[in-house]
């Protein structure tokens, strides 16, 4: 766990690596999955260097309205 990562993101790490071994994951998978996971939550949030939340759109957004075209 990164020294960048504050209290709240290492406990919400332990809760998803935790979470992830019940389900049957190896440790290593389970590591990976809840890093990727808080990585993605800071990038979010704005938490990480350089971060500029007004210049990023949404990409849930994007995928619905592809979606809806399609149909």
């Amino acid at each position: 766990m990164p020294k960048s990562w504050s209290n709240k993101r290492e406990r919400q790490y332990e809760k998803i690596k935790r979470s992830a071994k019940g389900r049957g994951r190896s440790t290593g998978t389970a590591k990976r999955i809840a890093a990727a996971t808080v990585n993605k939550t800071r990038r979010r949030k704005g938490e990480t260097k350089g971060s500029s939340r007004s210049r990023r759109r949404s990409s849930s957004r994007g995928r619905s309205r592809s979606r809806s075209r399609r149909r």
